[in-house]
């Protein structure tokens, strides 16, 4: 099994949105997919929660961005991994059988498929994240507050299907539930799509959906080190690839990692600025199931 560590959400590069995703005052957290030319808006997409309510995606998205996106600013819905989100497939026939989403191409996926990424494989998501706040500004409502941006994990999926769009055959596999999705209207090279399976299926027998998001805030769910820069992440030590272990790809300079004296349980990591898709051998590092599978028990929408 490989665990791929995968880089989605809003982010500070001009493409990306140029920001945080938001921490809400309740603790809730939302992924904002990243501008694109795709047929979602963001005026369509919907954060749920119980403390604030339905809110509509379009109206944050306008405040974090000072305007440059706006509800009627189009998203690139991906990966898609709690149905609720977007209301026109959640109310539509289509629903009973929708299974988690996450598509990808050119190198990213190029990189995927030269570590065999496929079939059982888990994607654990993580985002840049700061929280907001509420504010009576005029026509704007939400701002962020004045904490630091951090890496935060916010979502998984486990592949239960591997679809290659790049030809017809693979495109006439996917099942046509799966049609919304944004690569399945896109030519690219090595356009893929990973649909999950019903269930989660890890060897050590965690019970859960086979894709979901973490929807609430947690300190253990951040990767970005206390005090530091938002790429300087404190991981469990056994991530460190001793013993000729393979790194944690695009990680293999021995300089990016740092081991602290009276610090054992700890490996500092300063992670690469571009790159999407970092893949961990667990045949290398059994102890990723474990982290992984912890994090879908204890923080995995219910």
């Amino acid at each position: 099994m490989k665990l791929i560590i995968s880089r989605k959400g809003f982010d500070s590069g001009p493409k990306a949105g140029r920001g945080p995703s938001p921490i809400f005052p309740d603790g809730t957290m939302f992924s904002l997919p990243i501008p694109s030319n795709d047929a979602v808006t963001y005026g369509e997409l919907r954060h749920h929660s119980e403390n604030l309510g339905v809110i509509n995606v379009g109206d944050v998205v306008k405040d974090l961005t000072d305007g440059s996106s706006v509800p009627a600013s189009c998203a690139h819905l991906d990966p898609h991994l709690t149905i609720k989100t977007y209301p026109e497939v959640a109310d539509s026939e289509r629903a009973k059988n929708w299974r988690g989403l996450l598509g990808q191409d050119e190198a990213a996926q190029g990189h995927l498929n030269g570590q065999g990424v496929g079939k059982g494989d888990l994607f654990l998501f993580f985002g840049l994240y700061r929280r907001v706040e509420r504010v009576a500004q005029g026509d704007r409502e939400w701002r962020f507050a004045r904490e630091p941006r951090k890496h935060v994990l916010w979502g998984y999926l486990q592949v239960g299907e591997k679809y290659d769009l790049t030809n017809t055959p693979g495109r006439d596999q996917v099942p046509s539930w799966a049609n919304y999705h944004p690569h399945m209207h896109r030519d690219s090279d090595n356009n893929t799509l990973y649909a999950a399976p019903e269930d989660l299926k890890i060897a050590n027998g965690s019970k859960a959906a086979g894709a979901g998001v973490f929807p609430r805030f947690d300190e253990r769910l951040v990767l970005t080190e206390p005090g530091q820069s938002v790429s300087r992440w404190k991981l469990p030590r056994w991530f460190y690839p001793d013993d000729g272990k393979p790194a944690l790809t695009y990680h293999d300079d021995p300089n990016r990692w740092e081991r602290r004296e009276g610090d054992s349980e700890h490996i500092y990591l300063q992670s690469v600025g571009r790159g999407q898709e970092f893949v961990l051998d667990c045949d290398h590092y059994p102890e990723a199931i474990g982290w992984a599978s912890d994090f879908i028990r204890d923080f995995g929408e219910r």
